[in-house]
């Protein structure tokens, strides 16, 4: 098992701008719909497979949600799944857009 690594806003936004990460936001498509950070890609946690998560050799998977909550239940799944995935936006969206980050709708 990998240990989850919660990145701040801060942290996630500096690895977005530099290229290091895809962020895999669970939230459901009409909560993506009304709110995202900028790049995330949409993979539901209702209908999440941790087998068709986007893979990019030289980038890493964070997943993100509204609070927290989601991407953790998303990184558990990773975890029985076999994937490294080991990072998630703490707080969440919630947490993004508190400390001031941009977000898109």
């Amino acid at each position: 098992m990998t240990a989850l690594t919660e990145l701040t806003p801060l942290m996630l936004d500096a690895a977005l701008k530099s290229g290091e990460v895809i962020l895999v936001d669970v939230r459901e498509p009409n909560e993506f719909a009304a709110a995202r950070i900028h790049g995330a890609v949409n993979y539901p946690l209702s209908t999440f497979d941790p087998a068709l998560l986007p893979s990019e050799p030289s980038k890493r998977v964070v997943l993100s949600c509204a609070g927290g909550v989601r991407s953790v239940t998303a990184w558990q799944q990773c975890q029985v799944n076999g994937l490294g995935v080991s990072e998630h936006l703490a707080g969440g969206l919630r947490a993004w857009a508190a400390a001031g980050l941009p977000v898109e709708s």
